[in-house]
């Protein structure tokens, strides 16, 4: 049932005054031990800054990272895109590489399992996995989807999608019909009893309140935090970033005590737990290469939120060369031909100084099964991929939107094995700038969530963007 949030709030107290951030970075400068954030599609970078990111995971390339200045680093998995059991034997690899490079560095680590705010993706068993891969099967699996920009809050143990002023229960969403990961309940306690299929006791399943949260004393929290039994899950609450903050506070207070948590979150909670303070929306300057004329937009995602923002940008942005992926035309041909077409189509339009919008057909196509359903969106990804990499001039910009779009196109397209997010150019909506080794080194790129913004937010983050 949609409720306003302000009458979801009525009766709690006022979200705390006082920052806590400053306390969390005093407690990792005391740790030393670097904070891992597993992230199932590229968008989950969508609330940090100066933090790099790994779209690889050998032993080699973690130990740098864990050596390497700053407490932080994201992996990007993009398991979202895969089938369960490939996603388990990632998570499980990714584990297993992580441990060895943590050895080698002499530095411990907490993992971030960062996922999707409407709580699509591979869970519990991708967390189970990375969490035996690490040693520490028994830890307690923190659920805190949260997302401030994203207008995502949980309330009263429902987790709610905003729309406007009111909020939706995630379960009544498009996002909950999705064909590999959808889900019927909107209280989250109720979500992972369904997530778990009957391999968890509901008594094993807690939470903490926003009541508690907004509390001038936190001992009660962290004595909760400090009492819950080995593999049970703890829900968090969260309305505002004191909220998740308070949380994260108290967390680590657990922790010192010998508690161990394993998160699975979204991206407001990785914000939190770092420490970082917010930061400015970057300039225009700071996301466009200026030595060239023409930008490309690449949009994959299907969910109705993109629809409507693409279509705000096509109907307002008429000089935009739109060339469009018909995903029938494309699973009836069995040759390049037709994505060959298309590719030519993007350089021409390119080499005449004209921005191009590439995107698939709005039609969302199905398969009988979650497995054949996300075959397709791999196809569908691959040949988006396939058109980036015949792209013949270097872009004045490049948006890619959705998670496994985005993903492919930079790790599969642009050859992107390092970058580092510099910020967000709209909330919610991060910018990479590529490393030297990517096809395009140096070149911004946006990785904007499918699910992320208002109508007009692809229209807005274009116009920042366009000459």
């Amino acid at each position: 049932m949609t409720i306003n949030l302000q009458k979801a709030l009525a009766g709690l107290p006022n979200p705390r005054s006082e920052s806590l951030l400053p306390a969390i970075r005093q407690h990792h400068e005391g740790t030393r031990r670097k904070i891992v954030v597993l992230d199932d599609d590229p968008t989950g970078t969508q609330t940090v800054y100066d933090t790099p990111v790994l779209t690889t995971w050998g032993v080699d390339e973690l130990l740098h990272a864990m050596r390497a200045d700053g407490d932080l680093f994201y992996v990007l998995t993009n398991s979202r895109s895969l089938v369960k059991q490939d996603a388990v034997d990632l998570a499980r690899q990714i584990g297993t590489n992580l441990q060895q490079a943590a050895a080698a560095s002499g530095k411990d680590f907490v993992l971030i399992s960062r996922s999707d705010s409407t709580l699509r993706g591979h869970y519990p068993a991708e967390v189970d996995a990375v969490a035996a891969a690490t040693d520490q099967p028994d830890a307690i699996h923190v659920i805190a989807p949260f997302f401030l920009q994203g207008g995502r809050y949980t309330v009263d143990d429902v987790h709610y999608v905003a729309d406007g002023d009111d909020l939706i229960p995630a379960a009544e969403t498009p996002f909950a019909q999705d064909a590999a990961f959808g889900f019927q309940n909107s209280n989250l306690i109720d979500w992972v009893m369904e997530k778990w299929s009957g391999s968890i006791e509901r008594q094993q399943i807690h939470s903490v309140g926003l009541a508690d949260l907004r509390a001038a004393d936190l001992s009660p929290v962290v004595k909760q935090l400090r009492s819950l039994a080995p593999r049970s899950v703890c829900v968090v609450n969260a309305a505002a970033m004191r909220d998740m903050e308070a949380f994260v506070y108290a967390a680590l207070q657990a922790e010192s005590s010998g508690q161990r948590f394993i998160y699975r979150t979204a991206a407001s909670f990785v914000q939190a737990f770092a420490g970082m303070e917010p930061n400015p929306l970057l300039r225009s300057d700071q996301m466009v290469d200026a030595n060239a004329k023409s930008g490309l937009i690449v949009v994959g995602s299907y969910v109705p939120k993109t629809t409507g923002q693409l279509n705000a940008l096509l109907s307002a942005e008429p000089d935009l060369v739109p060339v469009v992926l018909d995903v029938a035309e494309l699973l009836a041909d069995s040759t390049d031909a037709y994505a060959g077409s298309l590719a030519q189509q993007v350089n021409e339009a390119l080499a005449s100084d004209q921005d191009v919008a590439l995107y698939s057909s709005r039609q969302l196509v199905k398969g009988d099964d979650a497995r054949s359903s996300l075959s397709i969106g791999n196809r569908v990804s691959a040949t988006l991929v396939d058109i980036v990499r015949g792209v013949q001039q270097r872009p004045r910009f490049l948006i890619a939107k959705g998670g496994i779009t985005s993903s492919d196109v930079a790790t599969k397209g642009l050859d992107v094995h390092r970058a580092m997010v510099l910020g967000q150019i709209l909330p919610g909506i991060p910018v990479w700038q590529l490393q030297q080794e990517s096809r395009m080194p140096g070149m911004p790129y946006v990785v904007f969530p499918g699910n992320v913004g208002g109508e007009s937010a692809l229209l807005d983050a274009y116009r920042i963007l366009k000459r």
